[in-house]
């Protein structure tokens, strides 16, 4: 409706229009910010296991490099799959979180000749079963190494 003379309808929002747009504005804002917290919270998750990994696979790399008598010492003195050998350490962060990564050794039936399809029993000269791991997660690595004489 617009007026003749000195006054005219001013377009634009009202005080109650931009009160109610703020309101609504607030009231989802909020379940929108929250939305983003497990975004950000799996984020520091994600780069301590990235971390970790990296961990796992220098030490696997550290075992690869060693020779095959210190290796199969070292299996033998474990005595067990299922025992840390002399490999296994500790790492400190710099943030002071420690992993333990432990090394397991032992002695490897590649071929199963005595039919009895146990891995560590029945063991073939020169093949040596690694596995390296986190403790106390369920973050690991295999492998095999032969000595190649």
């Amino acid at each position: 409706m617009l007026t003749t003379g000195k006054y005219k309808k001013m377009a634009g929002f009202s005080y109650v229009e931009v009160l109610v747009a703020t309101v609504l504005i607030a009231i989802t804002l909020v379940p929108a910010m929250e939305a983003f917290v497990p975004g950000t919270s799996g984020v520091a998750y994600t780069e301590s296991l990235v971390e970790d990994r990296y961990q796992m696979a220098a030490k696997l790399e550290d075992v690869l490099a060693a020779s095959f008598p210190d290796i199969d010492d070292a299996a033998t003195a474990a005595g067990s799959p299922s025992v840390a050998s002399s490999f296994s350490d500790v790492v400190t962060y710099p943030d002071g979180r420690q992993i333990t990564r432990n090394v397991f050794l032992s002695r490897y039936d590649g071929d199963n000749a005595d039919a009895n399809n146990d891995p560590f029993n029945g063991i073939d000269a020169g093949l040596i079963w690694l596995r390296v791991e986190i403790d106390g997660t369920s973050l690991f690595f295999e492998s095999l190494i032969s000595d190649s004489q």
